[in-house]
């Protein structure tokens, strides 16, 4: 249980900081709120799309130096 909210902390505080991180670079780049804003709240959500599929592609890959020595 203790992990487990752990782990919710620790997510939330990420997604704060990357919201941040967004939001102060879009609108840094255009100097409006509201494309800052849209772009920290779509930038998370496409980036999370491209991890699930980098992830799938990086297990289809089979290189001999990630195998392990036991197998």
């Amino acid at each position: 249980m203790k992990t487990t909210i752990k782990t919710t902390i620790k997510t939330f505080t990420f997604a704060i900081t990357h919201f941040s991180v967004a939001f102060t670079i879009a609108y840094l780049l255009t100097g409006s709120w509201v494309i800052g804003g849209t772009i920290a709240l779509v930038e998370p959500a496409v980036n999370t799309v491209a991890y699930m599929i980098h992830e799938k592609l990086w297990e289809r890959i089979d290189l001999p130096f990630f195998k392990s020595a036991a197998a």
